[in-house]
């Protein structure tokens, strides 16, 4: 089948990428001329495991192409995906739609044969209504259904997540568009994969109640992780206990400074706006909100707190400054608050990532910028960990030690263990269980895992 995909974004470029790996023949359309050349040249726009080598594989058989014109990809298409951005609009927090309709009213004159134009960008309730009534009006003659298949993408395992879902969902009213999706899906039955057929809200609903629901665990979890540190019990082996229960799961209880990245911020602050526009206001998303918001803040006053309860003229080695390890996304990450309010503070910032430093030093001025880990604890007060990327798992705990001009550890994302850092030396914070100081001897540095 061929393939117009509107938008080399995030969700566009993985799924244009996978479809091609399907068999069929994509086109990936942007107007940002720069970015369809550097992924001409096989310079992908972000990071994430293995879609370089997917897009170049596929470049190179003809299956994927790359295109600032609109008109002609779409008049060969079976099926057109709008993929641009659906960002939180600056002020309200409603999801700005306003790339998702000029897609539609650009695309409605090029279509020729029938066609199902699918929403793929995260849209509110009613919103493929109103694509449907903007191409309607620009293209009154057109073939063509409306559909919706939300993604379920996560960053850093997008390329997984697409070709092993749990499910597809796919919004569609007509037998015929109904066909055509399960046709590109193809490739995915052989897997069992189920597929939930569904009205085009339900669809559009299906990906926001996902979405608020995780962001609802993860801020569950922190909430009982604050219980643990008041209580003497330890988050880890409450999240494990809870976790072995199929009801429950054990996905999404990890406790951390707080939700970040390209979808829950926006998404659980967009369901809020919907569910009171719609008369049925949600006090639990709107809780969900205003936790992660304060998560954030608190992580700061954990930060001081293990520091001596000032960190004015010190120095802070940070590690890690994405919402999550493997990918390069800084969007909403827990670091652009923690970061600035050590600053006000009084602290000085030395920082790595391994991927999102790039971004990092127009988004937080006044960082002294790392070559790695090491480097960013060298001379420092304390070390703070802010995302579990692999490479810090491992860490020379006596290397680290010797570093340091205090042996301070905060560790927020639980990565080690609390007996072993203290046993290396370590005054160690972290998340959900009891700080633990040095013993007065020195013992063996041992490193491990939380």
């Amino acid at each position: 089948m061929r393939i117009a995909m509107i938008g080399t974004g995030y969700v566009g470029l993985v799924s244009g990428a996978c479809f091609s790996e399907f068999g069929h023949h994509v086109t990936c359309i942007d107007k940002d001329a720069s970015k369809i050349a550097a992924l001409r040249k096989g310079i992908m726009p972000i990071f994430e495991p293995r879609l370089d080598d997917l897009v170049t594989t596929n470049a190179r058989a003809g299956r994927l192409e790359f295109s600032t014109e609109l008109p002609g990809p779409v008049a060969e298409a079976d099926l057109v995906f709008i993929a641009v951005g659906t960002p939180s609009r600056r002020g309200d927090g409603y999801a700005d739609l306003s790339y998702v309709f000029a897609a539609a009213e650009e695309l409605a004159p090029a279509l020729r044969d029938y066609t199902v134009v699918v929403t793929k960008s995260t849209v509110p309730v009613g919103t493929g209504r109103k694509v449907q009534a903007i191409i309607v009006g620009k293209a009154p003659r057109a073939d063509f259904d409306i559909a919706s298949n939300p993604e379920f993408l996560r960053e850093g395992s997008a390329i997984d997540d697409f070709m092993r879902p749990d499910r597809v969902v796919v919004g569609a009213e007509t037998e015929r568009a109904r066909t055509v999706l399960r046709e590109v899906y193809r490739p995915l039955f052989l897997n069992e994969t189920p597929v939930v057929t569904t009205t085009l809200e339900s669809a559009e609903l299906a990906k926001y109640a996902a979405n608020a629901f995780l962001a609802a665990k993860v801020m569950f979890i922190n909430e009982i992780a604050d219980i643990c540190e008041q209580t003497g019990a330890d988050v880890q082996d409450v999240a494990k206990a809870m976790g072995l229960d199929r009801r429950i799961g054990s996905k999404f209880l990890h406790a951390g400074p707080g939700y970040g990245g390209s979808c829950f911020p926006k998404d659980t602050r967009a369901l809020q706006h919907q569910a009171r526009d719609a008369g049925a206001p949600s006090s639990l998303v709107e809780a969900v909100v205003e936790a992660n918001e304060r998560r954030k803040v608190k992580m700061v006053q954990k930060v001081i707190q293990a520091c001596g309860g000032t960190v004015e003229g010190k120095t802070v080695g940070v590690l890690g400054l994405t919402f999550k390890p493997n990918t390069d996304d800084m969007r909403e990450a827990p670091s652009l608050v923690i970061v600035p309010e050590l600053q006000k503070a009084g602290a000085k910032i030395r920082a790595y990532d391994p991927e999102g430093m790039k971004e990092g030093k127009s988004l937080l001025p006044g960082v002294t910028w790392c070559s790695d880990a090491y480097d960013a604890m060298d001379g420092a007060d304390a070390a703070l960990l802010l995302t579990e990327w692999n490479q810090f798992r491992g860490l020379d705990l006596v290397r680290v030690k010797a570093l340091l001009r205090s042996p301070v550890f905060v560790d927020l994302r639980n990565v080690y263990r609390s007996d072993e850092m203290a046993a290396a030396g370590f005054i160690y914070a972290s998340i959900g269980r009891a700080t633990t100081m040095a013993p007065k001897r020195p013992v063996s540095a041992v490193a491990g895992r939380g």
